[in-house]
């Protein structure tokens, strides 16, 4: 199998000294093809100036459709009680260019472009979007060389956490939905609710109680039946993350 210890200076002749083998380490895949980690951090700017090698153009566009369908596979398969809106935004708020930035960032990824003089002068080596694009060609030439199940690892175990972190944001997921998930996870129960309404037609207003299993955890009350239980949904959850100590909830 071939080695990934090459250096980028070894295999292109105008680059950053540094050890793309030390890259694809922390990417966390042993290239069988060098060519294609060459490839996936070869700049436009690089190619237009010393011609005949192709850009990370190609590998960036089918990287991008790996990254998409990777986070919206696990996060459909690790909360399966979020709504269709849920995911996209938990997807949304994990692929894009200023995390995607970020996380190259840290990777060390700038440090290995081969980018053309201008380029090279105006800061490229930091700038987001080249950054970004770079990862995503990362995940493309993963792909080309190893495959989805490859490619799916490494999506995950590089951004788990932060996809993680999508999940439990504010607005997110609502608390019916949140409430859900807790109750699977820590006690293997359903979730029901009981609305009755109250008062006036002209001022009707809804009450709702929410039970976990056979205990009832909470109460609620709203205007409309949807309200009613969003609100005891809520106090819900915060009663048993209070009384669990589940803050990964």
């Amino acid at each position: 199998m071939p080695s990934t210890t090459l250096s980028a200076a070894s295999a292109d002749p105008a680059t950053v000294g540094g050890d793309l083998g030390g890259l694809a380490r922390r990417i966390g895949h042993e290239f069988r093809d060098p060519d294609l980690l060459v490839e996936a951090v070869r700049h436009r700017s690089w190619c237009a100036e010393h011609g005949g090698a192709a850009s990370n153009e190609r590998l960036e566009f089918l990287g991008d459709a790996v990254l998409g369908l990777a986070v919206t596979d696990h996060a459909f398969a690790a909360r399966p009680a979020r709504s269709e809106g849920a995911l996209a935004k938990i997807r949304a708020s994990v692929v894009n260019t200023a995390t995607l930035a970020v996380v190259a960032e840290e990777l060390g990824i700038g440090d290995h472009l081969l980018l053309g003089r201008g380029e090279e002068t105006t800061g490229g080596r930091r700038k987001a979007s080249i950054l970004a694009d770079t990862f995503e060609a990362l995940l493309g030439a993963v792909y080309l060389d190893a495959g989805w199940e490859t490619a799916r690892r490494v999506v995950v175990d590089l951004l788990e956490d932060r996809i993680a972190e999508a999940a439990s944001a504010p607005g997110v997921a609502d608390h019916k939905t949140r409430l859900q998930e807790l109750a699977a996870r820590r006690f293997g129960a359903t979730v029901d609710y009981e609305v009755v309404d109250e008062g006036p037609d002209h001022e009707k207003t809804f009450r709702a109680v929410v039970r976990v299993g056979e205990e009832i955890v909470g109460a609620g009350i709203g205007r409309t039946k949807k309200q009613a239980q969003q609100a005891a949904a809520r106090e819900a959850w915060h009663r048993l993350v209070d009384r669990e100590g589940d803050h990964d909830a």
